[in-house]
């Protein structure tokens, strides 16, 4: 029997792209080559001639793109010497961190707000064994207090201020271009932390090099699009909230804490910041799971809603390839969901060959 062995994560995937060394311990779930699928249903209900894929990261070991990020992030603090990791989170960040700490055998402590966390995602973060800590605040305010924290514990923070957190997402933008063949020409993503839109910004550009010569290897990179909701639009509004709110709880942050990269990436590609209600993203999440058999987390359809919305404006022209990242799975936040989808519960009928054949004809 062969005892040789196959590496499937991405840190082993783009070693020579990322901050480590044969010495380097990986810790992996073997994430990343996540799926890029064409969406067929959607654009002909539109009536556009575009080619709109989504990244669906929903697909990562804890049903997150904040895996990508996690595994670098918990890889280079073990390489540290580091025995805990700690974050503030809407609830991915907290799975991810909780799920790779205990890869590692080290602890993890996360902070959450209190009673604004998707259930799926705190029973994540419950199994995986972290310490929880739930504080009466929002994630801007739990992120002031890890940041504190830190300086007077011994404890790695693995937010999106991590650099290495950056490092590992931007290997999305790598998986794209080596699916397509090329960037596309638009780059759509929920923002709310802004880590995403600054670590893809940053791959495209790295990945238009060659990493060994550093020569162009392409001129092109996408014009990136980042949507927010309504209620925390600190990027539409151009400054910081200090109350956001919204159902999207993945992207309920007032205060980025990639204000400065996010800019750069949307002033460097030439795209924009919009912002959308609720009620649209809800229509778009919907959308995705009745018309492609796609289901993800409500703030992941808030870039199909962008991008739907600029298409239909003509801001994205037709002709034009999109990918849409979607950050989460949807069964991270059954509640809504399932809130949803009031007016399709399911009926009970007699057990019997009649009342079923009854149900199927009155739905053809």
């Amino acid at each position: 029997m062969s005892t040789q062995k196959h590496y499937t994560g991405l840190i082993e995937r783009y070693r020579d792209r990322l901050p480590v060394n044969e010495t380097t311990r990986i810790i992996s779930l073997n994430e990343g080559n996540t799926p890029l699928i064409q969406l067929q249903n959607i654009p002909r209900l539109i009536g556009k001639s575009v080619d709109i894929y989504v990244k669906f990261e929903g697909l990562n070991p804890t049903g997150s793109f904040k895996d990508r990020g996690m595994t670098m992030a918990v890889t280079k603090a073990v390489e540290a010497g580091s025995q805990a990791i700690i974050c503030a989170s809407t609830g991915n960040t907290s799975a991810a961190a909780a799920a790779y700490a205990a890869r590692a055998g080290i602890k993890a402590f996360v902070l959450i707000p209190d009673g604004k966390i998707a259930l799926g995602k705190l029973a994540q973060t419950l199994m995986y064994g972290a310490e929880i800590i739930q504080i009466n605040g929002n994630f801007d305010k739990g992120m002031a207090l890890v940041k504190e924290v830190a300086e007077h514990a011994p404890v790695t923070i693995v937010n999106s201020i991590n650099p290495f957190r950056i490092d590992g997402q931007k290997t999305a933008a790598f998986e794209i271009v080596d699916e397509l063949g090329f960037a596309p020409d638009y780059h759509c993503l929920p923002v709310g932390n802004a880590g995403n839109i600054t670590a893809y910004w940053k791959g495209y550009k790295e990945y238009s090099t060659d990493s060994a010569t550093h020569k162009a290897v392409t001129a092109k990179r996408p014009i990136m699009c980042g949507y927010q909701a309504a209620g925390a639009a600190p990027f539409v509004a151009g400054h910081m909230i200090d109350e956001p709110e919204t159902i999207a709880t993945a992207i309920r942050i007032g205060h980025p804490q990639s204000w400065d990269f996010a800019w750069a990436a949307q002033k460097e590609s030439g795209g924009w910041f919009d912002k959308f209600t609720d009620e649209q993203i809800l229509a778009a999440h919907k959308m995705l799971s009745q018309y492609e058999g796609i289901f993800c987390e409500p703030a992941s359809a808030t870039s199909l809603a962008g991008a739907l919305h600029d298409i239909g404006s003509g801001k994205i022209p037709e002709g034009s390839k999109i990918v849409c990242t979607l950050t989460g799975n949807g069964l991270k936040d059954p509640d809504t969901a399932i809130s949803q989808c009031a007016a399709a519960h399911p009926v009970t009928i007699e057990a019997s060959l009649d009342a079923v054949k009854r149900v199927i004809l009155d739905c053809l």
